[in-house]
């Protein structure tokens, strides 16, 4: 019982591999449920078994990378540490996750795929917020222990994602600009922390 199912695991991992590569080469619209099967080395009913459809597929990805990022940047909140310091190493790392050029790839794709069906975005976007951010969840931890003050966790939390996305997201996504280097990943840092902090921290 246990070798056949190591192998279901081993085909549905070989397919979200090879989902990844032909929507990066070529695009949620052209890639088809036949390519994807054939560079998984599966059959197309394998492919089906696993996953109903090719938004199934797609939003499975972008599932698993969210899933993926958020237990990478997990930080518990710490009481007798300074905010600043622990929000810093938060940042620091959104950061380099968002420089990761596989991540800045499927990011492209998921936009390019939903911009023109909102009913696709609405789905992945629901998926996505299955789980509560990790910024979010510090935030909360922070105000609960009267260090920060009373406001809406996810509105500051998309605040100071906004301040990096300005720079480390949007302009590479768009307008191809490199990826930030490492001086300039703590330069935007500080500066996101210098305005968070002097809104809401007591």
């Amino acid at each position: 019982m246990t070798a056949p199912q190591r192998l279901t695991d081993r085909k549905r991992a070989a397919i979200i591999q090879a989902a990844i590569s032909e929507f990066r080469v070529n695009g949620f619209e052209v890639t088809s449920m036949d390519k994807i099967a054939a560079t998984a080395g599966v059959s197309k009913r394998t492919v089906y078994n696993h996953f109903p459809s090719k938004e199934e597929l797609f939003a499975e990805i972008l599932n698993q990378l969210w899933a993926r990022i958020s237990t990478e940047l997990a930080m518990p909140y710490r009481g007798d540490q300074p905010l600043r310091e622990q929000l810093r190493q938060m940042l620091l790392a959104k950061l380099q996750m968002m420089a990761d050029e596989n991540f800045l790839d499927l990011a492209r794709v998921a936009i390019a795929a939903t911009i023109h069906s909102p009913e696709r975005a609405q789905n992945m976007v629901a998926r996505m917020g299955e789980r509560e951010e990790s910024v979010t969840v510090w935030i909360r931890a922070a105000q609960a222990d009267g260090r920060l003050k009373a406001a809406d966790p996810e509105f500051a939390a998309h605040q100071v994602h906004g301040l990096l996305k300005s720079f480390a997201f949007w302009p590479q996504i768009s307008m191809g600009q490199p990826v930030l280097d490492g001086a300039m990943q703590n330069t935007v840092v500080e500066a996101a922390l210098d305005m968070f902090l002097a809104c809401y921290q007591l």
